[in-house]
């Protein structure tokens, strides 16, 4: 793993091979609670290197020790958004989250093997640190996903019409299970969301919605007012409940792209599926802990 910053290219009998040039992520330190994969990467796309395509056609490999603050779900979130980075690919070297994941998952052993690590001295075409433990929720403004923003940094309120929690991005159990979280206090209270909201709720897949019913995750989302949506693409694809109707309507989505008419005429903000449960509960764009 690794390149240089040309991509390297072999012949191998009658087939071209080209790798493409890798950039570097390191994550370092270790993340703050209810900070996730989704902040992760709209902090990474709204910086300078990235913006202005430094990425285009690189594999992006995550490295450091906040992984250790991921699960697979999370990380997939990582390798998942490469696309809006503007990368080829994106990876993560296994561990033993990887091990975990695939005889959970699959119900299969996996042995780790010395290939599976970066070769020792790989050259990076560029690298990018991260400072885990002074990043806070992210979002990104209406228009690009590299808009991005810290919620801290927000200022004014942004009431919101629709939030919408789904997609391949955001609609995975560990989404789920992180938005449960925020909404599960509201619901054993009776509250819920307030009038003029609408909060949807889209599984990325049958067996994740299987998942989130039988662990109560979907029974809180209904309790306090959310639509809960059959398993598919919508939203994302400006297809079905989720889509703005009108210019004027605000929505927070846990989608990957935010781009003009990406779902609908409306402004949409995009946010970690936890700040999207708890703006619907408030009415307009928070955090977990508003």
């Amino acid at each position: 793993m690794g390149t240089t910053d040309i991509a390297c290219a072999w012949v191998t009998g009658d087939v071209r091979v080209t790798v493409p040039p890798t950039l570097r992520v390191r994550l370092n330190g270790r993340l703050r609670g209810g900070v996730s994969a989704k902040d992760l990467v709209l902090h990474l796309l709204a910086q300078p290197l990235i913006r202005e395509g430094g990425a285009i056609g690189h594999v992006i490999e995550y490295q450091g020790e906040a992984l250790l603050d991921l699960d697979t779900d999370e990380r997939a979130t990582l390798t998942n958004m490469a696309a809006e980075i503007g990368g080829f690919t994106g990876l993560v070297v296994p561990d033993a989250e990887t091990v975990r994941f695939v005889k959970e998952r699959r119900g299969a052993d996996l042995t780790l093997e010395p290939w599976m690590q970066g070769d020792a001295g790989a050259e990076y075409a560029h690298t990018l640190d991260v400072d885990c433990a002074a990043l806070g929720p992210m979002l990104a403004r209406p228009g690009d996903p590299g808009n991005g923003v810290a919620l801290a940094d927000l200022g004014a309120a942004v009431p919101i019409h629709i939030a919408y929690l789904g997609s391949c991005t955001g609609g995975k159990r560990e989404d789920l299970r992180r938005a449960y979280e925020v909404v599960k206090a509201a619901a054993a209270e009776g509250r819920h969301i307030p009038e003029g909201v609408q909060f949807f709720v889209q599984c990325g897949s049958e067996d994740v919605r299987r998942f989130a019913v039988a662990q109560g995750w979907m029974a809180a989302f209904e309790a306090v007012g959310a639509v809960v949506l059959g398993s598919s693409c919508g939203a994302c694809i400006n297809a079905g409940p989720g889509v703005s109707s009108h210019p004027g309507q605000v929505t927070i989505s846990a989608i990957n792209r935010n781009f003009p008419g990406r779902s609908g005429p409306g402004q949409m903000w995009l946010a970690s599926p936890a700040t999207v449960a708890a703006s619907a509960l408030a009415g307009r764009i928070a955090g977990a802990e508003a």
